[in-house]
């Protein structure tokens, strides 16, 4: 049976909480209260999944239950509901903790119950978060949330078989994926974890410095030798080393690193003595390695014998579902490292985030988040907060398919989708406009964004109202 989540509408409006709670009672527990005093009352006595609050309660501020709520009931989720208030108290209510807005007098009555079950995925995606943390921290030893989409799953249940045994693996993927923290994953998770995880990025080295760095030299090797050191080989003994871009690597020093692979032996730079090393080699690749192989710029051999197993990281755009709960752990991340009381997201920077192209991966969300949490402003990101490459408005996307290629009914979906998109392109997200252009009523259009599953909000700025603008 389905959990019937617990709302919680304040209103000093009898009507209003007759007409909110007679909309939500069908699929919901639904409380109703005329004051921020029984409001508390309820939240200390009981748990409450949505708070609907009226902004405006006489001799009250709803804007302080917000707070309130955000603070300490964290696990309460809140939508703000008001036909007085100004835009900037509206704005206000938002960056305090709410995550939605509704304008009374409420027309569409359908959005009530849009908000909350967007409202409820959004705190399910929160819990799902945690659950997923603790799960990971119990499965395998790491701190680190990489994702929760199907992909990734594949590839930790892969890493959790591979871990435990003494397995070479190949790891691709493009840059900022995450191919350093699978690698180190591997290691915490073996039976070498009590020695040292060492790691190098082959790609940034010459060719005599990287022999330096992983053999070690003796003292008067080269001319900036001036005394002996011992290598990453040596360093590593006993735990794992990481060999990241390996394919920049040149074919002379493929041979020299496929022998101390195969026979454990290596011989530091200028030195007159072999040495040994009993290390675990995991390396990690952004190039097509199977391409060089075929014209001759990667050896053949070396490939094999890395490539025992295999793990592929997708692209982030390929698997969009990691995007929640990786924003959600990086916020959480910098709140912490920045000493900020928790943050959360409005859902303008959550659909800028989903939509953008992510070239530069894992790597260039956890910065873009850093950045935003640094700026962020009391309780909630907006877009302002975000780099400004990210926070501008996408640019128009090519979303009609070939038509000769697919039925009419994908074809009708496109071209609406397209005409949606290019209507608050022009009107800066103003549903008034964009519906009056359109010819069509504003709640149709709501509902035509709604089915399409395109958020205006992310078509105008979070000063503006839920019209997107002055209409």
């Amino acid at each position: 049976m389905k959990e019937r989540h617990n709302i919680l509408i304040v209103d000093d409006s009898q009507a209003a909480l007759d007409l909110i709670g007679s909309q939500l009672e069908d699929d919901y527990n639904v409380t109703a209260v005329t004051s921020v005093h029984e409001a508390l009352n309820k939240l200390e006595s009981g748990r409450y999944h949505v708070a609907l609050v009226d902004l405006v309660l006489p001799g009250e501020n709803g804007l302080d239950l917000i707070s309130e709520i955000s603070t300490k009931y964290t696990y309460t989720a809140v939508i703000a509901v008001s036909g007085q208030a100004s835009i900037e108290t509206a704005v206000l209510a938002m960056k305090l903790g709410a995550s939605e807005f509704i304008e009374k007098p409420i027309r569409n009555l359908d959005l009530i119950n849009i908000l909350v079950e967007k409202t409820l995925q959004a705190q399910w995606l929160l819990a799902e978060n945690k659950r997923l943390n603790a799960m990971i921290h119990k499965d395998i030893e790491t701190n680190l949330i990489i994702g929760n989409s199907p992909q990734i799953q594949i590839l930790i249940q892969k890493l959790k078989k591979i871990a435990v045994l003494d397995t070479l693996a190949l790891i691709t993927g493009e840059t900022g994926v995450g191919k350093t923290v699978f690698a180190e994953l591997i290691h915490r998770n073996s039976l070498r974890k009590q020695k040292k995880f060492v790691a190098v990025n082959c790609g940034s080295l010459t060719e005599t410095l990287l022999e330096s760095l992983l053999f070690g030299h003796k003292k008067g090797a080269f001319t900036d030798a001036h005394r002996d050191k011992i290598g990453f080989f040596q360093e590593a003994n006993g735990g794992t080393l990481f060999l990241d871009e390996i394919a920049e690597t040149s074919l002379a020093f493929q041979v020299k690193l496929l022998k101390v692979m195969d026979t454990g032996v290596f011989r530091a730079v200028g030195g007159e003595h072999d040495l040994m090393s009993d290390t675990r080699i995991i390396a990690a690749t952004n190039r097509n390695i199977k391409a060089m192989v075929a014209d001759g710029s990667f050896r053949e051999d070396l490939y094999y014998r890395l490539n025992v197993i295999n793990l592929h990281i997708p692209p982030l755009r390929e698997r969009r579902d990691d995007i929640r709960i990786l924003t959600s752990s990086f916020v959480q991340e910098f709140c912490t490292k920045y000493k900020k009381d928790e943050l959360k997201i409005s859902p303008g920077v959550m659909s800028i985030l989903l939509h953008h192209e992510w070239k530069g991966n894992i790597r260039e969300l956890r910065n873009a988040l850093e950045h935003a949490v640094i700026l962020a402003e009391n309780k909630v990101i907006q877009p302002e907060d975000l780099p400004e490459n990210i926070a501008g408005i996408p640019a128009e996307e090519q979303i009609l398919p070939e038509l000769d290629k697919t039925n009419w009914a994908s074809a009708k979906d496109a071209f609406s989708k397209h005409y949606v998109h290019s209507l608050l392109l022009k009107t800066g997200g103003n549903i008034l406009r964009a519906a009056g252009i359109a010819q069509i009523t504003r709640e149709n259009f709501y509902k035509k964004c709604t089915k399409l599953e395109i958020d205006w909000r992310q078509y105008r700025k979070s000063s503006e109202s839920e019209e997107g603008g002055e209409s």
